[in-house]
Formats: C-alpha cells, sequence, structure tokens
C-alpha cells in the first residue's frame, strides 16, 4: 500500500483557534479498498482463511460502504460473498450503484425486511441464513468485530510517524474504526467520533462492549460527538452538499457525502467554538467512501 499523506488544512477556523489541523488521507492507501473498510477486514480475513472458509457473509444497509467493500474483497481474493441487505427486495430495484458494484464484483444479495435485520446478532437467525446459503465466514455489520481493532490501531503509528498529535478525529458508522484507533493511542492522546447516524447514543456502549473483546479493558481518553449526523445516515442536505462542495474548492479533496463530511462539519464547528486547546494539533481523518457519491448522482 501507498504511505499515508498528511494534509495541512488551512482553515480560517484553525488560524483563529491555534489549531494545527491536518487530514489524514487514508482513502487514498489501498488502490481498491481505501479508507477504514481495508484496515477492518484484513484480519478477518486471515481468520476466514484459518478456518477454512471460502465464503463471507455481512449485512449492511442500501447504501453501505461496508457491502461493497466485502464484494471487492472477495473479487480481489477469490471469496464468494453473500450480502444481507436491509429493506424488501422491491424496494432494491432497480439496484443503487452501491449495491450494483457489489454485485458486479459478484456478491449475492438476501434482502430482509427492517424487523428481521434488527435480529441479524441472533443466534437463530444466522443460523438460518448459514443453512440457506451454506457455510461461510460472518462479518458484522460494517466490519467491527474484535479482529478489526488490529487493522484500525495500526494507522495511530503511520500518523506518529509523520507528526505529533493531540486529538484525533473519525466519522462513525458501528464505531469499530474508533474502537480500534483507541487502543492504538499513547499517553495524553484522545481520539473524538461523530456519528453519522442519527439518534447514535447506543455507539458509547457498543464501542465499549467493541474494546473490552478486543483488548480485555474500556478506555477514557475518547468522546462521541452525536450532534453532527445532518439529519440521520445517508441524508444529504443542501447546506451539507453546499459544505463539501466549498472544502473542495478550498483544499482540492472530495469527502463523502455519509461520514467524512459529516465529522469535517462537526470539526470546523467545535473549532469555532474553542472546543480544542490552543497549540494543539489535530488530526482528521477521511476514511474514504467516495463510491457512495455515485448514489447521490455526483456532487
Amino acid at each position: 500500500m501507498p504511505p499515508l499523506i498528511l494534509s495541512p488544512l488551512a482553515e480560517p477556523l484553525a488560524e483563529r483557534a491555534g489549531v494545527r489541523l491536518l487530514l489524514a488521507r487514508d482513502d487514498l492507501t489501498h488502490p481498491e479498498l481505501p479508507g477504514n473498510k481495508w484496515r477492518k477486514l484484513q484480519h478477518n480475513l486471515r481468520e476466514a482463511d484459518r478456518l477454512g472458509h471460502d465464503t463471507l457473509l455481512t449485512f449492511g444497509g442500501a447504501y453501505s460502504n461496508h457491502l461493497a467493500a466485502v464484494a471487492t474483497a472477495g473479487r480481489l481474493t477469490g471469496r464468494r460473498t453473500v450480502g444481507v441487505v436491509r429493506g424488501e427486495e422491491l424496494a432494491h430495484r432497480p439496484l443503487n450503484p452501491t449495491l450494483a458494484r457489489a454485485a458486479a464484483d459478484g456478491m449475492q444479495f438476501r434482502f430482509v425486511d427492517r424487523a428481521t435485520y434488527r435480529r441479524k446478532q441472533e443466534p437463530a437467525l444466522l443460523a438460518e441464513l448459514l443453512e440457506a446459503t451454506g457455510p461461510a465466514y460472518v462479518l458484522p455489520e460494517g466490519g467491527s468485530n474484535a479482529l478489526a481493532l488490529p487493522g484500525c490501531a495500526a494507522l495511530v503509528p503511520e500518523i506518529r510517524a509523520l507528526t505529533d498529535f493531540d486529538i484525533l478525529c473519525v466519522a462513525c458508522g458501528t464505531g469499530g474504526t474508533l474502537a480500534g484507533l483507541l487502543t492504538g493511542l499513547h499517553g495524553r492522546q484522545q481520539a473524538l467520533g461523530f456519528a453519522a447516524l442519527k439518534g447514535a447514543d447506543f455507539l458509547r456502549q457498543d464501542i465499549r462492549q467493541l474494546t473490552l473483546a478486543g483488548t480485555g479493558r474500556t478506555y477514557a481518553n475518547w468522546e462521541l460527538r452525536t450532534d453532527y449526523h445532518g439529519g440521520g445516515y445517508a441524508r444529504l442536505s443542501p447546506a451539507l452538499r453546499q459544505f463539501i462542495g466549498e472544502f473542495q474548492h478550498r483544499h482540492g479533496i472530495l469527502l463523502d457525502p455519509i461520514y467524512t463530511s459529516k465529522m469535517m462539519v462537526g470539526v470546523l464547528d467545535l473549532l469555532a467554538k474553542g472546543y480544542f486547546r490552543r497549540g494543539s494539533t489535530v488530526v482528521a481523518l477521511h476514511t474514504g467512501g467516495l463510491q457512495a457519491w455515485d448514489g447521490f448522482g455526483g456532487l
């Protein structure tokens, strides 16, 4: 993989706040699986090999970057992939660009109603799915499990090799990336998560459970902001679209419409409010997800 790039962001709000603001371009570190998705998958793929599974079964919504990533990983590694998609099949036909890309990469879909989807972690439902699809290595929604953590944690020393920093900011869907980053932070470094989902208070407990499962401990050096969701998951308001366009004009960097853009709205708003300590270095993480633009007609 190419080395990580840190892009300085010359934002007037950061300059007035006395904060050094950088963007970690993890969206550029894998040619076909950019961002946090590859980091979450790499140790899970090794475990699938260890267990002798050549099929991956996972879960996601209609615009899931995770589904697209698993499908791509399946194509690249010669694995069969099955995606359990939230929502009735008729509601997703014709396939949106995210699902169409996953299908082109060979993913087979099983559409389930929302009530059934909420049971995705129940052993009875998993057994039913595996009976229908055949043996498979099961990846949770978003790829967030204990094996996802070390892949995400590895990003911290990559950043530290380029610069000292105080706070690492990341967008959150299922919380797995934030949980992994926590396990890699040292000393007084902190992480700040920005939930892309509306009503995401439950993520705090999910993140604690992930770190407990992965490392046997919980962490206190983090905060989750739930007030920058922009109306909810996959909601692209005119204001957010305008923000993304203006950000691209200023920096030449395209943000995704679901995750990183909301994080950057939050970071800049917190800079304006004096949230970050003067003299600190804040690194925001671009986790990729640009394929989602196909579903929104582009910028």
